[in-house]
């Protein structure tokens, strides 16, 4: 069985950009570029990183690493930077997720593509292994839940404008040579009738123009804890897969990543439900300091191999920077054993 990543991994300790993870007091945007400026010869020291997070991990025994997403503040904004009409001076208070209060970029005009660092960022990155290196970014939905609307009239009408700007970005991102592309929906699953309603259809406009030898990933993952062993943190319903399957079954997709290891999914309900697309299967969980054993990994990985009509990938639930490095590693040599043997 193989086995991939989500996307972010632990920044390497002299990196100095803070994150989601690191990042406490509801300002994403303002510190990125004020801590990129205060670094010398920032570039070098990102490339080194990169290459580090990419090779730790398929020493770890992953065999579709990301590129730890070591240049981003976090998954969303690093990418919105590259999307016109998206005004990163104006910040607009807002809650995200529905929890979570922050200071957001704010949609001021008509979205459209500007240059986007992603291709750059893939060559650097698969240079640094044989292994096929997966890129991500995040969707429509996402990105609108992660600023502030102050433009367009509906959420549908602007994610139909951010599905063109991203299929751009994505087709670029193609052209470099990369072939495991995943865009990040996880406010599918906090907003399944949005999704329903014009989510899905939006998300297979970002893979137009393709060809067959691109993997099309899309994670719906259920939510970031606070911290590292938070409990009871608020999550999207565990219902929300189950309301989703078919319409992401039937979008232009090739595999569905989905949180298991934090919360187990009622596996014989749902996954035959993907009857074409494969499963990427979250067996470790990323807000968790347990280790997962490599026999419950195991039993739990070929439990669901047996129920998902198209197969199943191995993954963590989600990013892994609030583990650290060692404890990230060990997670994802566990699942790779585990993996491995079926």
């Amino acid at each position: 069985m193989l086995t991939t990543t989500i996307g972010a991994f632990p920044k390497p300790d002299y990196v100095p950009i803070s994150d989601w993870f690191t990042n406490t007091d509801g300002d994403f945007t303002s510190a990125y570029l004020r801590e990129l400026a205060a670094v010398d010869d920032a570039e070098a020291l990102l490339d080194r990183a990169t290459v580090e997070v990419v090779r730790a991990q398929v020493d770890a025994g992953i065999d579709i690493p990301t590129d730890g997403e070591i240049r981003r503040e976090n998954y969303i904004h690093y990418q919105c930077r590259a999307i016109r009409g998206i005004d990163f001076e104006t910040l607009t208070p807002a809650r995200m997720r529905g929890t979570t209060d922050a200071l957001l970029p704010t949609v001021t005009g008509p979205v459209t593509a500007g240059p986007s660092p992603l291709a750059e960022d893939f060559r650097r990155a698969q240079a640094a292994v044989d292994q096929p290196v997966k890129i991500t970014l995040p969707g429509p939905m996402t990105i609108i839940d992660s600023t502030a609307n102050r433009f367009y009239g509906s959420d549908a009408e602007l994610a139909a404008d951010l599905a063109r700007v991203l299929d751009e970005h994505i087709r670029a991102l193609a052209d470099a040579g990369c072939r495991w592309i995943q865009v990040d929906e996880p406010v599918m699953a906090r907003k399944p009738a949005d999704a329903l309603a014009w989510g899905c259809e939006q998300l297979g406009r970002c893979f137009e123009g393709l060809g067959p030898e691109v993997t099309r990933v899309v994670h719906v993952c259920c939510g970031y804890p606070s911290h590292l062993d938070q409990e009871g943190y608020h999550k999207a319903p565990a219902s929300a897969y189950l309301a989703l399957a078919e319409a992401l079954d039937d979008a232009p997709i090739d595999a569905v990543s989905i949180e298991d290891a934090h919360r187990h999914n009622d596996l014989a309900a749902l996954l035959p439900r993907f009857a074409r697309t494969t499963v990427v299967l979250g067996a470790v969980a990323i807000a968790s300091s347990r280790i997962e054993p490599v026999d419950a990994i195991r039993a739990r990985l070929a439990e669901a191999r047996d129920l998902a009509p198209a197969g199943v990938i191995a993954a963590p639930d989600c990013g892994l920077g609030y583990l650290g490095t060692e404890l990230a590693l060990t997670k994802l040599r566990h699942l790779a054993e585990a993996a491995h043997q079926l």
